[in-house]
């Protein structure tokens, strides 16, 4: 039986410089004050927000990229600091710009996000010696789960990050 106030979220935690404002994928600003007619999955036209996109990418510290060798150092670490925060994970995955996770913990958004910011402090710890300085963007983007069909198919989602280099972890494994 579930522990009651929680619920399962899908972690989305950013490299920093990753995904600037203006940025061709798509974006939305903060509290949603811009946005872009497009998203990752359908892209916005090419000219869409390029000048504040370009201002940006001038004024940003570099992208942090995480090396193949370092993405299991944070893997392990988040997976650590879930288990000691007393949290359930049933998957991660760490690429070379994000990790996803699916884990369950409180209900509450505010909670949730404080979490990934914890999450997100041991990670970067662990990797110190091999990134030095700040690694993540600010903020994450816990997604609440629907439903089970949903639950399974973020699963899926992240296993397959695999195929593009990530490194994965699933509790089953």
């Amino acid at each position: 039986m579930p522990p009651p106030d929680t619920r399962w979220w899908h972690l989305i935690l950013t490299a920093r410089g990753q995904w600037l404002p203006g940025d061709p994928r798509g974006f939305r600003s903060r509290r949603h004050r811009i946005h872009s007619s497009g998203d990752y999955k359908h892209h916005p036209p090419a000219d869409e927000h390029q000048d504040l996109f370009r201002y940006h990418k001038r004024h940003a510290a570099p992208p942090v990229t995480f090396p193949v060798p370092v993405r299991e150092l944070l893997g392990r670490a988040l997976q650590t600091k879930t288990k000691a925060l007393k949290l359930q994970c049933l998957c991660l995955a760490v690429g070379p710009s994000h990790a996803h996770m699916l884990l369950r913990g409180p209900a509450d958004f505010d909670e949730t996000r404080k979490i990934v910011g914890r999450l997100k402090q041991a990670a970067s710890h662990a990797v110190r010696s091999d990134l030095p300085g700040r690694i993540w963007a600010d903020g994450g983007k816990p997604i609440p789960i629907r439903d089970r069909e949903h639950q399974l198919r973020v699963f899926r989602y992240i296993l397959k990050h695999e195929n593009e280099g990530a490194w994965v972890w699933r509790f089953d494994a």
